[in-house]
């Protein structure tokens, strides 16, 4: 769990694939939860995978000399992952091994990119073979990745003519970024042409800067959104779930849809999905954006029609910034509101101290934060603002989300990007000076914790934990309030509901210190007075004594 969320990460910084060696069945099972994850945030990650030996008398060098060789022989060993992975391939010979490896990188760096898992009998791994196959030259540019995609022509008017004629135009994504950062750019752009929010619903990775007056929000489907109801022309671009109709957020019936995707428009991978959409067309983001901005600029200036630059356009801005402004003023107001009891914090206590700290150390600009806060997804957005994806060439703070569903996503990524910083200082390119895990006290245990800080000090991987920590799974408790709001189960407190982790629970910090031989700085942060202190000396532990640090903050308990 922990190595395959780390290759994750890996590939999350350097924006190449990482590799995840693991021991036959059992192993492959042990990958848990995180074969979700790089599935759905489509990570391009090559698992390779050994297998019990076929032959059992010595037939072949590797037989089968083990007992627990028999039992740990299934039928398929795929099959364990196969419908999360791109690609699946046995490994036959050693004579062939480099060509399965270079077709199985090609897919997992193709779009739809993501994870593929490729295995091999023992018998084939002790296969004995002449040197020179090993030493032949690498063929791997002969493998190319499948060249991103634009839009058609008719596609590109169409759209381009649907926002220049739109009274209320809004744009929606979630990982538009995530696989090429110079995307926020276009994006940008259209949306200063045409004086267009920008939303993010479910986002897996920074898109829309906070500090620009264009972004609208953001949202995991719990709070109603108005625009979206508001709005009469809706692009969709690079989002899974765009909105949640049962919440009551779903475009007008008049309004005009339209859906973008670079790699599975129609997620087939999903067991249902569907928007309501008058188009829906299969084209890379960037260049999806760019061709939409000529369009728009084009259309205007040979018809004449005057829409760029015009009073409408002009109004629209002043209204959607000062919808931001109202965002933003309220998000600050949260941040200096502490709860009745002196000894616990709110969320927005937490993040906006770290937001503040780093902003004041002149380090947010060089720091990558995981979110994993599940709950609290959108507070971790919404006090840290971070302004740019991963790898942005201009700098700003960036976040990544998981993009999916299985717990335990953040500390094992955290170390990966780790790694992956440290290779890019190495090349001459910009590294992160300090990369921060935000998780939930659930969020922490699924982390395995006692393997992954053993990992951070073994490959000196410093990163930052700030735990929330609400005394158990505050999620569980939200799922069953949106089905039964008012049900029996809405009146108890958390422990009744075997949601909360009371009245003992563990020291997590110590968890950590303990792991790493007193390497990570753990603490307990339990009073308001000690908040901001503890966080400085946090900050300072990972960016100037390159050690982890781990922080459990106390949050007000599962009512």
């Amino acid at each position: 769990m922990v190595g395959l969320s780390a290759a994750q990460g890996y590939a999350t910084v350097t924006g190449k694939p990482a590799a995840v060696l693991v021991h036959v069945d059992v192993g492959t099972q042990g990958l848990a939860g995180a074969v979700h994850n790089v599935d759905r945030a489509r990570a391009p990650v090559v698992i390779y995978a050994g297998a019990s030996a076929h032959s059992a008398n010595g037939e072949l060098k590797g037989s089968r000399n083990e007992w627990v060789m028999w039992t740990q022989d299934i039928p398929d060993q795929p099959a364990i992952v196969r419908q999360y992975m791109r690609y699946t391939g046995e490994i036959l010979s050693g004579r062939n091994v480099d060509k399965v490896v270079m077709r199985a990188l090609q897919i997992a760096q193709s779009e739809p990119r993501g994870p593929v898992y490729l295995w091999a009998r023992r018998e084939v791994t002790e296969e004995e073979v002449d040197e020179s196959i090993m030493q032949r030259p690498s063929e791997v540019a002969k493998w190319p990745v499948v060249a991103p995609s634009a839009l058609s022509p008719d596609v590109v008017t169409t759209i381009s003519s649907a926002l220049l004629t739109a009274k209320f135009p809004l744009i929606i994504t979630s990982h538009l970024s995530r696989n090429s950062p110079s995307a926020i750019d276009p994006l940008l752009e259209l949306s200063t042409l045409l004086s267009i929010p920008l939303f993010a619903h479910c986002p897996s990775t920074t898109n829309i800067p906070y500090s620009h007056p264009h972004f609208a929000g953001l949202s995991y489907g719990f709070d109603p959104f108005v625009l979206l109801t508001k709005a009469d022309v809706v692009l969709i671009i690079d989002s899974d779930i765009p909105f949640i109709e049962v919440k009551g957020n779903k475009p007008s019936e008049d309004a005009r849809v339209f859906v973008i995707d670079g790699a599975d428009a129609l997620r087939t991978t999903l067991g249902y999905w569907h928007v309501d959409a008058e188009l829906i067309a299969r084209a890379d983001g960037t260049l999806a954006l760019q061709q939409l901005v000529a369009e728009v600029k084009r259309l205007d200036s040979e018809n004449k029609l005057g829409v760029l630059g015009s009073d409408s356009v002009r109004a629209r801005a002043a209204d959607i910034r000062a919808w931001h402004d109202a965002l933003i003023s309220k998000l600050d107001d949260a941040e200096s509101a502490f709860p009745a009891s002196p000894a616990v914090f709110t969320t927005a206590n937490v993040l906006g101290a770290l937001r503040r700290t780093l902003i004041a150390q002149d380090i947010h600009k060089d720091t990558l934060v995981f979110n994993e806060g599940i709950s609290n997804y959108v507070e971790v957005f919404n006090h840290l603002r971070p302004d740019a994806p991963v790898g942005y060439p201009q700098g700003g703070m960036a976040m990544m989300a998981p993009g999916s569903g299985a717990l335990g996503w953040g500390l094992g990524n955290a170390i990966g990007a780790c790694l992956g910083e440290r290779e890019l200082r190495k090349q001459g390119g910009r590294g992160y000076k300090c990369i921060v895990a935000v998780v939930g006290d659930g969020c922490y245990l699924f982390g395995v914790p006692g393997s992954a800080y053993w990992i951070a000090r073994r490959y000196e991987t410093p990163f930052l934990t700030i735990i929330l920590n609400n005394g158990g799974w505050k999620s569980p408790k939200m799922a069953m309030l949106g089905v039964y709001p008012n049900g029996l189960g809405s009146t108890v407190h958390g422990d009744r509901l075997t949601v909360g982790f009371g009245p003992s629970v563990p020291d997590y910090s110590q968890i950590a210190v303990a792991a790493s031989s007193g390497w990570v700085y753990g603490r307990k942060v339990e009073k308001r007075e000690e908040l901001e202190d503890a966080i400085r000396e946090a900050v300072r532990v990972v960016v100037e004594e390159r050690r982890s640090a781990v922080l459990d903050c106390m949050l007000e308990g599962i009512a």
